[in-house]
């Protein structure tokens, strides 16, 4: 039995009015997309300052994000945080980061990984730098972190022992060097330990110059050309490389040949550095970054040691301090500075 005619054309109206709201929607569905775009991943990053040495970590990180094919702004946002030389500052800004709910936090001073470490325990953290995390109760070990964070580390031990053999061998008469440390700080206190070892091994004496700021400095040196050191080794810290321009100013005016860790003591006008390539351990960070957001987890990934080490010798110093240094360490330096 055929419908009657006003039935049909309600049908047939109906059918198009569910045409034309499916249609709508599939038009609609692009905007909005539009108007709810897709969040991208977020990097908190703690720096110690925005001064040329950290700004220059800065972008090894960055440079490295880059060659992963991240591109800022676009599929990664960096939050950016300095502490402008006060590392006070770091609980309160990571606290902050948290706070933002960013993806990983990135910890460019060892000085900001235990208060980052403190306001997370859940989002991972990357330190593209530290000199003993097994120590510093940031991880079980480094094969495997089983925390939330992970990164770079070198041994300031071994890096320590080196730096003693370099100097004996630019002084081979040397008998007793000068060791100056930043107290307190127990990454200082290895290394102190460790050159306390190498004396030991390369028959020369130690005259400890323990110093808690800037105003120490000056009676450090003097105590040093009152002990008869021959010579200067400075232990790795944040605060020591801060005060380089002045430690350097010092040394030349003691006239102690002096070893440091960062090239920038050398660069700075010191005789000699040997230390781990800081840019490149930066770069290699955003790695972990990388690993990290693409599900990773910071307690299964190992930290990682350095491969690239400098040795820089400035000869311009040398000359000033009287010394000829010998063939065999300019063949050795990765870099010499006239």
């Amino acid at each position: 039995m055929a419908e009657p005619f006003g039935t049909e054309l309600f049908h047939s109206l109906e059918r198009r009015r569910f045409a034309a709201l499916i249609g709508s929607a599939f038009l609609a569905a692009p905007f909005a997309a539009e108007a709810q775009p897709a969040r991208i991943p977020r990097i908190g990053y703690l720096a110690p300052s925005l001064s040329p040495e950290a700004s220059r970590l800065i972008a090894a990180f960055r440079q490295g994000l880059r060659e992963l094919g991240y591109v800022e702004g676009q599929t990664i946002a960096l939050e950016l945080r300095s502490a402008e030389g006060n590392p006070e500052r770091f609980a309160g800004m990571a606290a902050e980061l948290v706070a933002l709910n960013v993806d990983v936090i990135v910890a460019g001073a060892t000085l900001a990984v235990l208060p980052a470490e403190q306001a997370t325990r859940t989002i991972p953290i990357v330190f593209p730098v530290h000199t003993d995390p097994v120590g510093a109760g940031l991880v079980a070990s480094l094969a495997r972190p089983g925390r939330n964070a992970t990164g770079l580390s070198f041994s300031s031990e071994d890096l320590t022992g080196k730096r003693m053999e370099l100097l004996k061998e630019t002084i081979p008469g040397v008998s007793r060097i000068a060791v100056l440390w930043k107290s307190p700080n127990p990454a200082a206190l290895v290394q102190l330990k460790a050159a306390e070892l190498a004396a030991r091994r390369l028959a020369v004496s130690l005259q400890v110059l323990e110093v808690r700021g800037a105003e120490d400095l000056e009676s450090a040196f003097q105590a040093a050309t009152q002990g008869a050191s021959a010579a200067l080794l400075v232990v790795d810290d944040p605060a020591t490389f801060l005060l380089r321009k002045a430690i350097v100013e010092l040394a030349a005016r003691s006239r102690l040949p002096a070893m440091y860790g960062p090239r920038e003591f050398a660069l700075d006008g010191g005789l000699m550095s040997y230390g781990a390539n800081l840019e490149d351990m930066f770069r290699r960070a955003a790695t972990y970054v990388s690993k990290l957001l693409r599900g990773a987890k910071p307690a299964d990934l190992p930290v990682e040691q350095p491969t690239n080490f400098d040795f820089v010798i400035n000869v311009k110093a040398a000359k000033a301090l009287g010394l000829s240094i010998p063939q065999s360490l300019l063949a050795r330096a990765s870099e010499v500075l006239q």
